[in-house]
């Protein structure tokens, strides 16, 4: 580090300048210190790689854009603004209009000037070096195409930097439906020159062009929020305009003096952040098109981790301090884990979530005791962030993501998922499987024994991109898009030990039963609510259903099925309040729901119940057609209801009926071949 009062580093800075040099030589001898004013102007060329570039640069003075009367407007404001003398005022004028409209003409026709982009003040500082317009140009072409996001993936970006950083002040925003695009928008079209004052802006870019990191104006913002954090939760009274408002002046109050140390707190955010999202990302946030990866970053559920990162760091026994040390928590079923796994890897089976959630609720203690006790004996298994492992495969993984937004909605920090999965790992180690896998065995494991159908993987310097990826990102919309309501049914589902489930002192009957009257002269499982409009039960695993694959079947054929005992037209209501004409089929020993799609006599199956695991039938007093499947198991002489289903059914008296009726039928079966 350079040290108070020691200017030799000026005049090494002077004869690099007088070389060729990049920006890397010159972090290597300011290491990080804002640059002398006489001297900036040539380091903001070196740092950006303008050298020549702008003897190719050319002015016609044409001013004839669609849009030209609006650039015009905007500049003129801005100048009004600045306070400088009228013949100064001329001048920048001409500069800021000339070099915006050169700039628009270049994107093409495609492009086109839009109020309030950032572009005048993101010139601005610029045009304060006092450069030939020509190097103003090329100087602010070079920022705009290396450091300014191209499309809304910054900002998606950006809240899952939030949410991994800071959970609980990401969830509120979230709750207040207050996305990064309203606050940030104005800090990262800018660099955040249309928020801070000038000498904070010039300081700022000397570390940032030296810096040359790209995301590391999200970090910036990172900083700016998370260091706000009790600022901005004292405002939860407020309105959503409010809070909007006081977000985007957080940068106003940034001084010169404090730029230092603001830029030092966003490296350590961005080192205590895996690497891998900025080479799998850096395309599709910088780049004019949103691309095939725009999904991905706009729905993913929590910041994605690649197969090359994850295996290079727990294959190494010691890291940088300033490098995450990932704690991988393995979510396969234990016979998968057995079949397989890397040393590292703890395991947690996600099906308990939802088959034995006071089992899973157990195991998630254990887990987070061995991650503080691998921690504290220095163990290179042991590290803070929780990086969660798959199958890698679409159909195996819904619980995998269930288990992931569950720490989420716990406001675990540090919370990343491993694209692919295993099957990532198994493909990226190829011939090295055996050596590197624990107890790997080829008889038993998915990977090994998998067929030519299964999910075939695409690869990216280590890293994997397939469905699984596409499941992640739709699961993380689903999310995103619940009321606060729904997410914080979600966290009590986890805090509570019986998995937020709800507990009633009504009991099904089960084969066991010793009463025998219970559903004597009443019917079995249906009931209808009072008056009272209370809220159902509605768990997790409601947030998902949606987003399991699903078998597509012949509509006709299954309506004509010999074991189908009746059929009823109905509209399946999913969480969120939509609904789907859909079809209830009722079987001896289950019930179907057949969604219908746009193709004829094409449908999507979309409840496959057992009859048995449904516990309870319930109606609305003011709207019976309403019908609410529960579902779930007793637990000594109380009901637990784990799940729901709930549809508009126009002959609900007709249908919940004959349910009823086959239920204990079943149920009578199920005695007498207990009593034989």
């Amino acid at each position: 580090a350079v040290e108070e009062g020691d200017c030799t580093w000026v005049k090494e800075l002077e004869s690099a300048l007088a070389e060729e040099c990049n920006s890397s030589t010159v972090y290597g001898i300011c290491q990080g210190q804002s640059v002398p004013e006489e001297l900036r102007a040539e380091v903001w060329k070196a740092c950006l790689g303008v050298k020549d570039s702008y003897k190719l640069i050319t002015f016609d003075e044409i001013f004839d854009l669609p849009e030209q009367n609006v650039l015009r407007e905007d500049c003129q404001q801005f100048v009004d603004k600045l306070g400088n003398d009228d013949e100064d005022k001329v001048s920048v004028l001409c500069d800021l209009e000339s070099v915006l409209t050169f700039h628009r003409r270049s994107l093409g026709s495609a492009a086109c000037y839009a109020r309030g982009n950032g572009w005048v003040e993101l010139l601005l500082p610029l045009i304060a070096l006092k450069l030939p317009r020509d190097q103003t140009c090329a100087l602010f072409q070079a920022v705009v195409s290396k450091y300014i996001p191209c499309n809304n993936n910054a900002f998606h970006l950006f809240r899952l930097l939030l949410l991994y950083h800071d959970p609980q002040l990401c969830s509120f925003l979230d709750t207040k439906r207050i996305t990064p695009d309203k606050y940030a928008a104005p800090w990262f079209q800018s660099l955040f020159a249309a928020t801070c004052n000038l000498p904070v802006v010039m300081v700022m870019w000397d570390l940032y062009f030296q810096k040359d990191d790209c995301f590391f104006l999200l970090f910036l913002g990172l900083v700016m929020v998370v260091n706000a954090r009790e600022q901005i939760m004292e405002l939860s009274g407020e309105s959503k305009d409010k809070i909007v408002e006081v977000l985007t002046s957080l940068p106003c109050g940034l001084e010169a003096e404090d730029v230092e140390d603001f830029c030092s707190l966003a490296q350590y955010y961005a080192n205590k952040t895996p690497l891998s999202f900025r080479e799998e990302l850096e395309s599709c946030v910088f780049s004019q098109s949103e691309g095939e990866g725009y999904s991905d970053v706009a729905q993913a559920l929590c910041l994605p981790v690649s197969v090359s990162e994850l295996v290079e760091n727990t294959a190494l026994a010691e890291i940088p301090e300033d490098t995450p040390r990932f704690f991988l928590v393995d979510c396969r079923p234990a016979d998968q884990y057995n079949a397989g796994h890397l040393a590292t890897a703890f395991h947690l089976d996600c099906n308990l979530m939802l088959q034995e959630p006071v089992g899973f609720a157990t195991a998630v203690q254990g887990l987070l005791s061995c991650q503080r006790q691998a921690i504290a004996a220095g163990s290179n298994a042991g590290g803070e962030h929780l990086c969660f492992l798959g199958c890698g495969r679409l159909d195996d993984d819904q619980y995998t993501h269930m288990v992931v937004a569950s720490f989420l909605q716990k406001h675990t920090h540090y919370v990343s998922l491993l694209t692919g999965g295993y099957q990532a790992i198994h493909r990226y180690l190829g011939e090295r499987v055996n050596s590197v896998l624990v107890d790997h065995n080829t008889a038993c494991c998915g990977e090994c024994t998998a067929g030519p159908g299964s999910l075939e993987l695409s690869h990216h310097n280590g890293s994997t991109s397939s469905s699984s990826s596409d499941l992640f990102g739709k699961i993380g919309a689903a999310v995103k898009s619940k009321s606060a309501e729904v997410k914080d049914k979600l966290l009590e589902y986890i805090n509570n030990p019986s998995g937020g489930t709800v507990t009633t002192n009504e009991r099904h009957v089960s084969a066991s039963d010793k009463l025998g009257k219970r559903y004597r002269n009443m019917a079995p499982v249906f009931s209808i609510d009072d008056d009272l409009d209370t809220p159902d039960i509605e768990t997790d695993g409601n947030m998902f259903k949606d987003l399991v694959p699903l078998e597509t079947v012949s509509l006709s054929s299954w309506l004509k099925k010999p074991d189908v005992v009746a059929s009823f037209r109905c509209q399946e209501v999913n969480l969120s309040g939509y609904s789907y004409e859909s079809h209830l089929l009722v079987t001896p020993t289950h019930v179907y729901v057949l969604r219908d799609t746009q193709k004829k006599d094409s449908a999507l199956i979309v409840v496959r119940r057992p009859l048995s695991n449904i516990a309870k039938i319930t109606c609305k007093k003011k709207q019976p057609d309403l019908i609410t499947f529960k579902y779930g198991s007793t637990q000594g002489d109380n009901l637990v209801i784990s799940d729901m289903d709930r549809f508009l059914i126009p002959q609900a008296v007709r249908a919940t009926k004959i349910i009823s009726d086959q239920i204990v039928k079943n149920l009578q079966d199920t005695k007498e071949k207990s009593s034989t």
